[in-house]
C-alpha cells in the first residue's frame, strides 16, 4: 500500500495535543512527516514534559495512523519537548487546612515495625480521650488502615462544601479515614511514579472535608522518599513520631528518619520513639518478658538523637490479633497491652503541648529537592 503523507495528517487531527487545547495538527504540534513504503516517521511537539503524556502521546498517535491510513504500518514518533517548557513538579502548595489544628506524621525508617498498628491504636486513643480525630493511610504502596478499622468494603462519598466537591472521609471508631485502599481492589497493586503518588496524597489531605479536628495523623510509609517530602510541602506538619523495634537494624533506619524530619530544610519537630516489639510475653506467662529484637534499643536510640521517648509496647498476639479482625487493641478492657497504648497515645499529647508552647506553628517546606539538605548538628 502506497501511504500518502495527507492521509497522515488528516489522522492526526484526530490526536489531541499534550496541552489539551486542541488537535496535533490545529496546534502546529506536527513539525515532520517522512513516508519511506510501509514506514512512517513522525516528529512531533509534545509541550508536556511528563512521562505519561509523552507516553500518551506518542499511543495516540501510533493508534491514529494505524486506525486510520494502514493497520500494517511501520510507525516510529519523535516527541520534542520545547526548551521553556518548565520541569515536571513534584510538589504541592502548602497551606494549614481549614479546621484542623495538629498535623502529625507517623513514620518509620524501616518497613514491618508496626507503624501502620501505632498509628491506628494512636488514632482510637485519642478519640476515646474526647479528642476529634482524622487519619490519612498515606502509605500509598501497602495501604492497611481500612482492615485495622474494620471498613475494607466502606467507600468515601462526595460532599459540596462552599460549591466545591470534596471527598467525605469514613469514620469508624471515631476516627474520620481517608485511605488509597478505599479505591484499589483487594488484589489491586498501586504501580505510580512520584508524581502519581503525590497528586493521590494531596487529594487525600486537601481536597477532602475533614471539619474540625483536633488531630490529624498520617500514617506514612517506610523509608524517607517522595511521599514524606511531598507531605511536608503539602501541608505544615506539627509534629513527627518515629516507630521502631530494638534490633540495630530498625534503629539505624529510625536515625534517618528523625534525620530527615530534622533537616534545616524540613525542621519538623520529633515528637519523640515508640518501640514497638518491645519484648514478647507468652500467654501462659504474663509476666515474663522475652527480649527477642534486643533490650532498650530505640529508648537508648532517643537518648543519643536527643528527642522525648514515648514508651514501648510488647509483641503479643492479641496486638496482631486484634488489627487483623479491625477492632485496634488500645480497646481492649484494662489490659497490659491497651495500657501500654495508652500510655503512648499520652505521652504524644504532652509532647505536642509542649512543642505547641515553646515552638513557633511549623510552616510548609518550600522546596522540590533534597540535595544539598544536611541534618541539623
Amino acid at each position: 500500500m502506497q501511504i500518502k503523507k495527507e492521509d497522515v495528517l488528516k489522522a492526526l487531527e484526530t490526536v489531541k495535543s499534550s496541552s489539551g487545547k486542541g488537535s496535533l495538527v490545529s496546534e502546529g504540534h506536527v513539525q515532520n512527516i517522512q513516508i519511506f513504503g510501509d514506514e512512517v516517521m513522525v516528529d512531533a511537539q509534545c509541550v508536556n514534559p511528563t512521562l505519561q503524556a509523552k507516553k500518551k502521546l506518542e499511543v495516540d498517535i501510533l493508534k491514529a495512523i494505524h486506525d486510520h491510513v494502514y493497520e500494517k504500518a511501520k510507525i516510529k514518533v519523535q516527541l520534542i519537548v520545547p526548551e521553556n517548557t518548565p520541569p515536571p513538579s513534584n510538589t504541592i502548595k502548602g497551606e494549614p487546612l481549614p479546621g484542623v489544628k495538629n498535623i502529625v506524621a507517623i513514620a518509620s525508617g524501616k518497613g514491618g515495625v508496626g507503624k501502620s498498628t501505632i498509628t491506628a491504636n494512636m488514632a482510637v486513643g485519642l478519640a476515646q480521650m474526647g479528642f476529634k480525630v482524622g487519619l490519612v493511610d498515606a502509605d500509598i504502596y501497602g495501604p492497611s488502615m481500612p482492615i485495622m478499622f474494620d471498613v475494607a468494603n466502606e467507600k468515601p462519598t462526595t460532599i459540596n462544601v462552599d460549591g466545591v466537591s470534596k471527598m467525605d472521609p469514613v469514620e469508624s471508631y471515631g476516627v474520620k479515614l481517608l485511605s488509597i485502599g478505599f479505591f484499589a481492589g483487594v488484589d489491586q497493586a498501586v504501580v505510580w511514579r512520584g508524581p502519581m503518588a503525590t497528586k493521590a496524597l494531596n487529594q487525600l489531605i486537601v481536597d477532602s472535608h475533614w471539619g474540625e479536628l483536633d488531630f490529624l495523623l498520617i500514617d506514612l510509609p517506610p523509608g524517607t522518599g517522595d511521599i514524606h517530602l511531598s507531605l511536608v510541602q503539602a501541608v505544615p506538619v506539627t509534629g513527627a513520631v518515629i516507630v521502631s523495634t530494638p534490633q540495630p537494624i530498625a534503629l539505624a533506619d529510625a536515625r534517618k528518619g528523625v534525620g530527615m524530619f530534622k533537616m534545616d530544610s524540613i525542621d519538623v519537630p520529633v515528637l519523640g520513639i515508640v518501640e514497638n516489639m518491645a519484648y514478647f510475653s507468652p500467654e501462659e506467662l504474663p509476666d515474663n518478658k522475652y527480649y527477642i529484637f534486643g533490650k532498650e534499643g530505640a529508648k537508648h536510640l532517643s537518648e543519643d538523637l536527643k528527642v522525648p521517648f514515648l514508651g514501648e509496647i510488647p509483641l503479643v498476639q492479641s496486638i496482631r490479633e486484634a488489627g487483623d479482625v479491625g477492632r485496634p487493641a488500645i480497646m481492649q478492657e484494662e489490659t497490659p497491652t491497651s495500657e501500654a497504648m495508652v500510655q503512648v497515645t499520652r505521652r504524644m499529647v504532652e509532647e505536642l503541648v509542649s512543642r505547641n508552647d515553646e515552638l513557633p506553628p511549623t510552616e510548609a517546606v518550600r522546596i522540590t529537592t533534597m540535595a544539598g539538605c544536611s541534618p541539623k548538628k
